[in-house]
């Protein structure tokens, strides 16, 4: 299992502390060091079943500066996974990645599901 964090983040801290309160084993990435390539996000977004929009940082400040609330809808598919790698500050976090399942953002309603009741 891969968590994908930004440290400074709170509620990456928090998805931290709840992996590791219930022993959950995990390998630690930091979003912003080690940026998501396209062909990592392509797979991700595919295996997620979730729409493009939900790996977007919608809260961040570089979302906001760079007004993709509006950009967005014009930009296809291939234009959004380019911009997405350019800067792991535009990726929603935490992530976990798994062979089976990837988790975008900390539910932790989600995640106890998933990782406590359905762990395969």
């Amino acid at each position: 299992m891969l968590f994908i964090e930004y440290p400074k983040c709170t509620t990456c801290q928090k998805a931290k502390k709840w992996l590791n309160d219930h022993d959950i084993p995990y390998a630690d990435r930091h979003i912003k060091d080690d940026n998501p390539t396209v062909a990592e996000l392509k797979d991700w977004h595919q295996k997620s079943g979730m729409p493009l929009k939900k790996f977007f940082n919608t809260s961040g400040m570089l979302y906001k500066e760079m007004q993709l609330k509006n950009r967005l809808p014009d930009m296809t598919e291939e234009e959004q996974y380019a911009l997405l790698s350019t800067d792991g500050m535009l990726v929603k976090r935490p992530l976990i990645i798994t062979d089976d399942y990837i988790l975008v953002g900390f539910k932790e309603a989600d995640w106890k599901e998933r990782m406590l009741h359905h762990p395969e």
